[in-house]
């Protein structure tokens, strides 16, 4: 018999992003940490509800357990997004971090306002944003205790 715990199971992440450097960056940065994840990326505000709210296509995919979500987003833009998933019931105990350029206080203060869990200023160098997403990783892949994710049926 081992005395070792088993791995818990990977987070599922959705990253909410449209830059695709930012997309590796973050990616690569999470593959750093400890956070054991599986990432789905949206690259839309209007893909990330269709996302959480399992609208075609994303169907029978399984609800996330955390968004990093950016603000300056196409088609909606992610303070839209986060009002939209903080006023439904069904979707609001999802966290949702905003991880963005913007430090701005005028958006920090909208972004809690509106139900962000955190908000995160992305670090312009690349070894103090894996620093900041290791920290990050840390706390929400093992510290905090996430809701369970699902199929989402709805």
């Amino acid at each position: 018999m081992s005395n070792t715990a088993p791995l818990p199971s990977p987070i599922e992440l959705l990253l909410v992003e449209d830059d695709d450097n930012d997309i590796r960056i973050t990616q690569r940065a999470l593959a750093r940490s400890a956070m054991r994840a599986r990432i789905e990326v949206v690259r839309d505000g209007q893909a990330a509800l269709d996302y959480v709210q399992a609208k075609a296509p994303y169907e029978g995919r399984r609800r996330p357990q955390l968004v990093l979500l950016d603000i300056s987003l196409p088609k909606m833009n992610g303070i839209e997004v986060l009002r939209t998933i903080k006023a439904d019931p069904a979707l609001r105990s999802i966290p949702v971090l905003m991880l963005t350029t913007s430090a701005r206080p005028e958006d920090v203060a909208t972004a809690y306002a509106h139900g962000a869990n955190g908000y995160v200023c992305k670090p312009i160098h690349f070894a103090r944003f894996v620093e900041v997403v290791a920290d990050l990783s840390e706390y929400w892949g093992q510290v905090a205790l996430l809701p369970t994710s699902s199929v989402s049926t709805t």
